[in-house]
């Protein structure tokens, strides 16, 4: 249960369940894989920020504010799931969208769109900091009392949404030696390592990394982590040797579709009928695939895959084309 004093709202459909996954793990000849459906928490088609969500705008309403500001790329979950939150609760929302404007709108922007959000845009993601800044200020400025939600929903208040996850897990008695998910602004990462201290999971967390190297990544959770504690109780000081990163499938880029995730997507889909997104799910669950294959893990290993969602962006370009075109080419059809 949450302490009383940290306000969270009722924004997902929790918990969220977890399901086994034998026709994978048969075809892997390896650990036993289950899976944590992320992916069904329920706003706006689901997924992991949903869970910060609960926390950030729960804080956003206690400081009266009117307008949520966010920024990510123009097929983020993140943004998605914000401006979903902010229908939810009567409140505006801005998106600061990087990169090359899209020719149409598509998965998550078409959501976006259709849930009202107000998109400013830029083509250059190293003036994403600059412009979300002066967004805020304009939105203050005209009396919009903007509450700026952090990139992925990464702070200390957002980790919180994580950090209650693990308890959620392990009251259902999930019993796994390992429990793996993608990693990348780190809040998601961050609350599950305060979570499995606060609340005693006993085995290993392993981010595997969608764009950051592992030396940055693991220092940056360390330190939301230990800033997340001191709402559970006295602070607790991680560091980086608490936290686990492979950063071995991240050198392709951010949101880069490779061979790793379109063989990933497509053994979920065919195998257990899951769908995986291109750019998070894809990304960590092509690396499990490889990690499994590389006997990484003990042959007996039980190991959770966290699906923390972002399907939307499967119908987006250049995704989509990415995604079906191989196939296609090389269907017969019968007559």
């Amino acid at each position: 249960m949450t302490a009383p004093c940290i306000p969270r709202l009722n924004l997902a459909h929790l918990p969220t369940p977890i399901e086994p996954l034998p026709r994978l793990s048969d075809l892997l000849g390896g650990p036993r894989l289950f899976i944590k459906r992320d992916d069904q928490t329920g706003l706006a088609l689901g997924g992991n920020k949903t869970r910060k969500l609960e926390f950030l705008v729960a804080e956003a309403q206690a400081q009266r504010a009117r307008t949520l500001v966010t920024a990510g790329a123009w097929q983020s979950n993140h943004c998605r799931q914000t401006a979903a939150a902010a229908a939810r609760c009567g409140m505006d929302c801005i998106l600061v969208l990087t990169g090359d404007r899209p020719a149409e709108a598509t998965g998550n922007l078409l959501l976006d769109h259709l849930l009202g959000a107000r998109i400013v845009a830029t083509p250059d993601r190293g003036d994403r900091d600059r412009l979300l800044a002066e967004t805020v200020e304009t939105a203050a400025a005209q009396g919009r009392a903007p509450y700026l939600v952090p990139y992925g929903g990464s702070n200390p208040t957002g980790a919180l949404g994580y950090a209650f996850a693990m308890q959620e897990v392990l009251a259902q008695g999930s019993d796994v030696d390992w429990m793996a998910f993608a990693t990348s602004s780190g809040g998601t990462q961050a609350g599950l390592v305060l979570g499995q201290r606060v609340f005693g999971y006993g085995g290993t967390l392993l981010g595997v990394s969608i764009d950051e190297p592992a030396s940055a990544l693991t220092s940056h959770v360390a330190a939301l982590a230990s800033d997340a504690s001191g709402a559970l109780g006295p602070r607790i000081a991680f560091d980086a040797a608490d936290v686990h990163v492979d950063d071995r499938y991240c050198g392709a880029g951010y949101g880069v579709l490779t061979d790793l995730e379109r063989e990933a997507i497509g053994i979920f889909a065919r195998t257990e009928g899951i769908l995986l997104d291109p750019v998070y799910t894809g990304r960590a669950a092509g690396g499990l695939l490889d990690l499994i294959r590389r006997d990484f893990f003990p042959s007996d290993a039980r190991i959770l895959f966290w699906h923390t969602g972002g399907q939307p962006a499967l119908f987006a370009e250049p995704y989509r084309s990415a995604l079906i075109e191989p196939r296609i080419a090389h269907e017969s059809w019968a007559g």
